[in-house]
């Protein structure tokens, strides 16, 4: 197994490829398809990496996006919440909804990854109903 800097740049080149495919990949899929990109149980071959340095490292990658980008959230939260489980943390990747938007054409919904109850990866929108929560807590998710 790798370790030290070799470890980082594996996982920096694993973070960047997975950023450009996952727009491709998560295309057209249900919610359910969508959420196979965060899994709940997982190897952990980046264990030893801090979650500052994965937090930190996501957020680098994906600040400039050119696809996704009306799905923002879902693509920091998705890559966020995959990798630190590949790194050994429990994160949980909630969703939420405005409930002014409800009656809308278009619903207003948001993601953000937790680890131990604060969010790291985005966070709650003002006015943000959380309605999911993705987490590995006896053995499968959980509604809010």
């Amino acid at each position: 197994m790798a370790t030290g800097p070799l470890l980082r740049a594996l996982f920096r080149c694993h973070l960047w490829a997975s950023a450009r495919l996952m727009p491709l990949l998560v295309r057209g899929r249900s919610f359910e398809q969508v959420l196979r990109w965060a899994p709940l149980a997982s190897q952990t071959p980046y264990r030893g990496l801090p979650a500052a340095y994965i937090v930190t490292s996501v957020n680098r990658t994906v600040r400039h996006p050119w696809l996704m980008r009306d799905r923002r959230c879902l693509r920091e939260g998705l890559l966020g919440h995959r990798f630190l489980r590949l790194a050994g943390f429990d994160p949980e990747l909630r969703f939420g909804v405005d409930p002014r938007s409800m009656h809308a054409p278009r619903l207003a919904a948001h993601c953000w990854v937790c680890l131990d109850g604060r969010p790291v990866v985005s966070d709650s929108l003002p006015g943000m109903v959380e309605i999911y929560r993705h987490h590995a807590a006896a053995g499968k998710a959980r509604p809010a």
